[in-house]
């Protein structure tokens, strides 16, 4: 095998490609790379088994020449080694060559680095993907129905099946469910042309996390695929295939009130930088609390305390306020990470007392949906 190629290219594809490595393998092949060059162009490979992603460099890209090959082949590269070492050298172009017994040299300038490669075909087929449970969806959506609800997975794995994301499938609508059982994020999308039938998967957050990194913030169209134990995203030049959870995901729908005492509107940009401000004090303390509280005129406050800092008041106008009077504390954290969700926007949160779940949503479109668990301080 010996190709020339340009390294920004090559750098390209590795960085997405190196979001699949993981040091803690148990297959000792998966902590390399796998390059793969014919005269279409070089293709790259990285995984940890839970996660696969290829990335595809074509030959030619707009009439100008990215690689050159000179003979076609395979080989498996260290993976961190073979990244740090393009990285570093010292020309726009790179060549590299294989040789018997896997011996692959790298060419830069005045630059040679030699490595010793691994057997290609002892790395693992990716896995067979049918068409037939297959949709699209333009890539900025994605990511956005991503940052909506990634960030509200569980952190642990006693159970596992939270650690992911809840995708349904059903009557032209995609409904995605992230909870850690003390909050829940949930995002409504319709779309055209789904398969038909009804499915529910649950996709690692981790996974989402780095496909979110991969794909722009274009309306090019990611095509999705499903089994029943993997999942595939693919764009013009990168796949990512990634394990699905096994489990079944608990009934969210039950925890969402239909029912609400009070209600609020109000600026959600505002009520961020306030709350950000009264974790100040609550960040000291090791449950980050904060309280909120409606007050006359449309007033609500926000406080906080510490016993051995002080404390914190901060009274906001809201837009409205409607019901019963309200005091509830809450995961200062959680209703931030909730707010930067639905992106400043103005918001209307629902209360069913000071005990209960509350949801937010933005004034402008509910599908997108939080809901927060509150904490009890008394």
């Amino acid at each position: 095998m010996k190709f020339e190629i340009m390294r920004h290219r090559l750098l390209d594809g590795l960085n997405d490609v190196m979001k699949a490595i993981s040091s803690k393998v148990t297959i000792p092949i998966l902590t390399g790379i796998k390059l793969e060059v014919t005269e279409d162009g070089l293709r790259l490979t990285g995984s940890d088994s839970d996660i696969t992603i290829q990335s595809f460099i074509k030959a030619e890209e707009d009439g100008d020449q990215v690689i050159r090959v000179i003979e076609e082949g395979s080989i498996v590269v260290p993976a961190r080694m073979f990244n740090e070492i393009v990285r570093k050298l010292p020309t726009s172009d790179v060549e590299i060559e294989v040789k018997q017994n896997y011996h692959t040299y790298i060419h830069s300038g005045k630059s040679e680095f030699h490595i010793i490669g691994l057997d290609p075909s002892d790395y693992p087929m990716l896995p067979e993907i049918q068409d037939d449970r297959q949709f699209t969806i333009p890539a900025d959506l994605l990511k956005s129905i991503v940052r909506e609800t990634v960030f509200a997975v569980s952190p642990s794995e006693n159970r596992p099946v939270l650690t992911g994301v809840h995708w349904q499938l059903k009557n032209s609508e995609l409904v995605c469910v992230a909870t850690d059982s003390h909050r829940l994020a949930r995002r409504k999308v319709s779309l055209d042309q789904l398969p038909e039938g009804e499915f529910n998967v649950v996709i690692p957050g981790k996974s989402l996390t780095e496909l979110s990194k991969i794909i722009g913030d274009t309306s090019e169209l990611v095509h999705i695929a499903m089994t029943s134990q993997q999942v595939l995203f693919k764009t013009r030049s990168v796949l990512l295939f990634s394990r699905l959870l096994e489990g079944n995901y608990p009934d969210t729908s039950r925890l969402i009130p239909t029912e609400y005492k009070t209600t609020v509107t109000m600026n959600g940009k505002a009520l961020f930088q306030a709350i950000d401000r009264a974790s100040l004090l609550a960040r000291e303390e090791r449950n980050n609390i904060v309280r909120l509280s409606s007050l006359e005129s449309n007033i609500v406050e926000i406080s906080s305390s510490s016993p051995e800092i002080g404390e914190v008041e901060e009274e906001i106008q809201s837009i409205s306020v409607e019901g019963e009077v309200i005091k509830i504390s809450f995961s200062a954290k959680y209703m931030m990470d909730a707010l930067k969700a639905l992106e400043g926007h103005d918001v209307i949160i629902h209360f069913t007392g000071p005990m209960r779940p509350f949801i937010i949503n933005s004034i402008n479109d509910d599908a997108i949906l939080q809901l927060i668990v509150p904490v009890r301080t008394y």
